[in-house]
């Protein structure tokens, strides 16, 4: 029951992002999500940077501005002793890249791109907790078990202004994290309001080691019915889906539900990687499609054994998010699975890591994506097949409403021959636990 009760998050999450990213013991939700759909075509990312460097080298910028500006600050500044060139340039680049107005681009210095690097391979160091922007700084969304975070008496819903006295406010996610974030042993001083607290509260945490699965498991107690949680689309994860994908593929076990539920995303290869376990070989899974016609590309399963065709239920909620949503879609559009919850994030755009030389990163948009069926969910979400929302009860009693709805109508799919159950089909003996009939 600890690794259900876990999965609420209702329940807490970041992730985002993106993906809703973790940022070395931090899941970032933003809002930005997550996180991100991260190309790794590196034949593709050598053409769109070459058409996006020919653009550029056709514009005729007028940098004498600039030099103007950046003359009147070193002759006058009163301070001009402290000024860093490096302080400057990457002060041009992130303003640069903010002007667009795009919050899933953004420029990293090289601590933060490391952190970013290290973001979806699972192993962090930090206090353990998924956050998201908040106005007033970043707002605890998840406090993840066994964590310094837990430890510390935060709780989800605190929102950090501060960290060691460096105000977060007018910070990004990722640079708010990188003023929490820290080597293991370390310890960061958190200034935390808290909903009902007159006073602001001080935490002292010592940050640890953080390791998360980006796929789980719990037994749900039927043996008709497999469990697969993805928490992140890392480079690691397809294969770790596929090894714990195999141990339901036997007699006993007729169906699956695979929760999405507050996956902010990750690799878009990765997210191909796992599709192609039940989408026949050579099926469009997904298409980018690019400023540049010309460099539009489809992504093909390429699958090249047995397809998975047990019956599938696929969770999904405000948080499931980049390729979560491409997984979610493509299994919908080809009639593999039903979806159920609610609507997802709407994260339809392809963000690609541009290297810099010095060791900083430009995160840029550059594409968006389509499913097979040619739909956009950017800024849309995907809805659900069957709604199923959380009622206030749930949180106090630890109910999961969501995995339970998804077990009962996985049960009536497993007893049919048609695909996907239709909602009349469900409707014919069954209510949602809401009480409302579905439509």
């Amino acid at each position: 029951m600890e690794n259900q009760n876990k999965k609420y998050k209702y329940y807490l999450l970041f992730f985002i992002i993106f993906l809703t990213s973790f940022s070395l013991g931090f899941f970032v939700s933003e809002n930005i999500k997550l996180d991100d759909n991260i190309t790794k075509n590196q034949d593709l990312n050598s053409k769109v940077g070459e058409f996006i460097k020919d653009k550029m080298l056709k514009k005729d910028l007028n940098l004498n501005l600039f030099w103007q500006v950046y003359n009147i600050i070193i002759s006058n500044y009163y301070s001009s002793d402290e000024l860093k060139e490096k302080t400057l340039e990457y002060g041009l680049i992130d303003g640069l890249v903010k002007s667009l107005g795009d919050k899933y681009s953004e420029f990293m210095t090289p601590e933060i791109t490391k952190e970013f690097e290290n973001t979806l391979s699972g192993d962090f160091e930090g206090i353990g907790a998924v956050i998201e922007k908040n106005e007033l700084g970043v707002m605890v969304d998840r406090v993840l078990k066994g964590s310094p975070a837990l430890e510390s008496g935060i709780l989800k819903g605190d929102i950090i202004i501060k960290a060691n006295n460096k105000e977060l406010k007018d910070l990004s996610a990722n640079e708010a994290v990188s003023f929490i974030k820290g080597q293991a042993g370390t310890k960061v001083e958190l200034t935390i309001l808290r909903a009902g607290e007159k006073d602001l509260i001080i935490k002292n945490v010592t940050r640890n080691k953080i390791k998360i699965p980006s796929v789980d498991t719990t037994d749900l107690k039927d043996p008709e019915i497999g469990y697969i949680s993805l928490n992140m689309f890392g480079e690691n994860t397809a294969n770790e889906f596929k090894e714990l994908l195999d141990t339901f593929n036997n007699e006993k076990t007729k169906g699956i539900i695979i929760d999405l539920r507050d996956n902010g995303g990750g690799y878009l290869q990765t997210a191909v990687e796992i599709l192609s376990n039940f989408i026949k070989n050579k099926e469009v899974l997904v298409t980018t499609k690019y400023k540049d016609e010309l460099l539009n590309t489809p992504y093909y399963s390429e699958n090249s054994g047995a397809i998975f065709n047990k019956k599938i239920v696929v969770l999904i909620n405000g948080n499931s998010a980049s390729a979560s949503e491409i997984t979610a879609g493509a299994l919908k559009d080809y009639n593999k699975a039903i979806l159920v919850g609610e609507k997802s994030y709407g994260k339809g755009s392809v963000q690609q890591p541009f290297d810099l030389p010095d060791g900083s990163m430009i995160k840029l948009t550059i594409a968006k994506w389509y499913t097979p069926k040619d739909y956009s969910i950017d800024h849309n979400g995907i809805d659900p097949d069957i709604k199923v929302s959380f009622k206030k009860e749930d949180y106090e009693n630890m109910y999961d409403r969501q995995l339970e709805e998804a077990k009962k109508i996985l049960k009536k799919y497993i007893k049919l021959d048609s695909i996907p159950l239709t909602v009349g089909e469900y409707n014919k003996e069954n209510k949602t636990s809401t009480g409302e009939t579905l439509k």
